[in-house]
């Protein structure tokens, strides 16, 4: 048995901890005892280096730059596979054969639509409302009409449950959005695919035909599949963490929901636009470089570096190639392409971001596909969530069968008063 020695050099005092081996990754030391032995907590705030759990879903090695849904290569997933095939292997653990594709397809096609009841929800919410305060809303309020998900430990109801929610978090977006609009609501066609209905239920009207061109699907199919698991980022911990108290599991994910939207996750992509909007030229490129290296300044250049990945990020470079081959068939922005193009020249070149490990990383690219399928910037966090949905939901089910599994409770450094007294 391997172990690491902790000496208390106040003391002399040493312990020792077993060390841990994954299958692979770096080996981690078993602290589970640490508190009872030495009276003493660790103090990692952001938790940069702590493990909370045991999990055989995603593998990240930000070091080289790989992502592995249960072991398969993220540029085979999203080039090879479509992201229904995805959301089989991240719930099931095995790709689906052709016939076992064709049924899960047909199930999450039936449970797309969402009770009348909860679409009256969407009405107690003004216009001005942000899609994302109403999808947290509304998934949390799903809860309320499966309510019999709240207490179940068979795999065949985690299956139904996890489903359900994949299939309806597309319809629940699109009533978010139209809302938004005042527009009325359609309801799903069960003759289209899972990316094509998303794009249906958004863009359709009644009485009026609605083409939506296969390549606008492959690219929007390729981000679902991109931003279906990340291992345990803020908003998979969010859903673990409400998970770990016995919440209803739609309530953990309406929890993540709230975690996602932060500027810092998952709406990264929305400010990425909104900041090449601002730069505006290529010719104002290097006036907002210079700026972003200026440490008296504030300013921050969006889409460049990732907590994990200290190369560039997987992700963001099938979406680099994906816009390659597409930006003209899509009809990318030209203009935002070229600001963004001279942003990432500058920035793959410069010593600076090099020297930073600061790549591109996905939210650099998708945002630009995205506005090129004429998705408004409020929606781009809501394109997150129908993405990641599927990845919460595994994670809570695996929660849900790990015998180690305890609630979240994170200890802290007091740094308050010691004693007062009235």
């Amino acid at each position: 048995m391997a172990t690491v020695t902790l000496t208390d050099n106040r003391n002399g005092k040493k312990y020792e901890f077993e060390i841990l081996s994954p299958s692979v990754g770096p080996d981690v030391i078993d602290i589970r005892s640490l508190y009872q032995t030495t009276g003493m907590f660790t103090y990692d705030p952001g938790f940069t280096s702590t493990a909370s759990c045991s999990s055989n879903i995603t593998y990240i090695d930000g070091e080289k730059g790989e992502l592995r849904y249960r072991g398969y290569d993220i540029s085979d997933l999203a080039t090879k596979k479509t992201y229904l095939d995805t959301c089989h292997l991240l719930l099931t653990g095995k790709l689906p054969s052709k016939s076992e594709l064709a049924a899960f397809d047909l199930e999450i096609r039936k449970r797309s639509f969402v009770h009348e009841g909860l679409k009256n929800l969407f009405y107690a919410f003004p216009d001005s409302a942000h899609p994302m305060a109403m999808m947290s809303s509304s998934v949390s309020a799903l809860s309320a009409f499966h309510y019999e998900h709240l207490d179940i430990d068979q795999e065949e109801e985690f299956q139904v449950m996890a489903r359900r929610i994949v299939a309806k978090i597309p319809t629940l977006a699109a009533l978010s959005y139209r809302r938004s609009l005042g527009i009325p609501f359609i309801y799903p066609d069960i003759e289209r695919s899972f990316t094509e209905n998303f794009l249906y239920m958004m863009r359709a009207y009644p009485s009026a035909k609605t083409i939506i061109r296969d390549v606008e699907v492959k690219a929007l199919d390729t981000i679902f599949t991109l931003h279906a698991e990340h291992e345990q980022n803020a908003s998979t911990s969010t859903v673990r963490a409400v998970a770990s108290t016995g919440a209803h599991p739609y309530a953990a994910i309406s929890a993540g929901i709230n975690a996602l939207w932060g500027r810092a996750h998952g709406g990264a992509n929305e400010s990425v636009i909104a900041q090449l909007e601002m730069i505006g030229s290529v010719d104002n490129v290097d006036e907002f470089i210079k700026k972003a290296k200026d440490p008296d300044d504030d300013f921050r250049l969006m889409g460049f570096g990732h907590r994990v990945y200290k190369n560039f990020d997987p992700r963001a470079r099938i979406l680099k190639n994906l816009l390659d081959e597409l930006k003209e068939d899509l009809g990318v922005d030209s203009e935002l392409l070229e600001v963004a193009k001279k942003i990432e020249e500058v920035a793959l070149t410069d010593e600076y971001f090099i020297k930073r490990k600061l790549y591109p990383n996905i939210d650099f690219y998708s945002g630009l596909i995205l506005t090129a399928l004429k998705i408004p910037k409020s929606l781009f966090t809501i394109i997150f969530v129908i993405g990641r949905s599927v990845g919460w939901i595994t994670q809570w089910i695996e929660l849900k069968h790990d015998k180690e599994m305890k609630i979240a409770r994170p200890r802290q450094k007091y740094t308050g008063p010691v004693s007062k007294k009235i």
